[in-house]
């Protein structure tokens, strides 16, 4: 099992100890992608509160999720459609091989 420590991460100028079993360089790059992510907000709009942009950030952080996860679902499906398709093709061969 992992240990638990302590990783200080920085978003908005504000510092955050965040207790976590991941490796502190992957939460160090959730954090910069979070703060990436709030700036392109803060450009989208400027004059929203912090708490604003941090619910329009979590949105669109989860809007990409969400897409990704459907995009995997669909291959998914479309790879089980192709894979039923070869074991017919090959049920009919071996059917016309007896």
């Amino acid at each position: 099992m992992a240990e638990v420590h302590v990783v200080t991460i920085e978003i908005q100028g504000q510092r955050y100890p965040i207790k976590t079993t991941l490796e502190s360089g992957y939460v160090h790059r959730l954090a910069a992608h979070v703060e990436s992510r709030l700036q392109k907000a803060a450009l989208t709009a400027p004059s929203a509160d912090t708490v604003g942009l941090a619910i329009l950030t979590a949105l669109n952080i989860t809007d990409e999720l969400f897409r990704a996860r459907d995009a995997r679902a669909s291959e998914s499906g479309s790879l089980a459609e192709r894979t039923a398709a070869l074991e017919r093709i090959v049920d009919q061969a071996l059917a016309l091989a007896d």
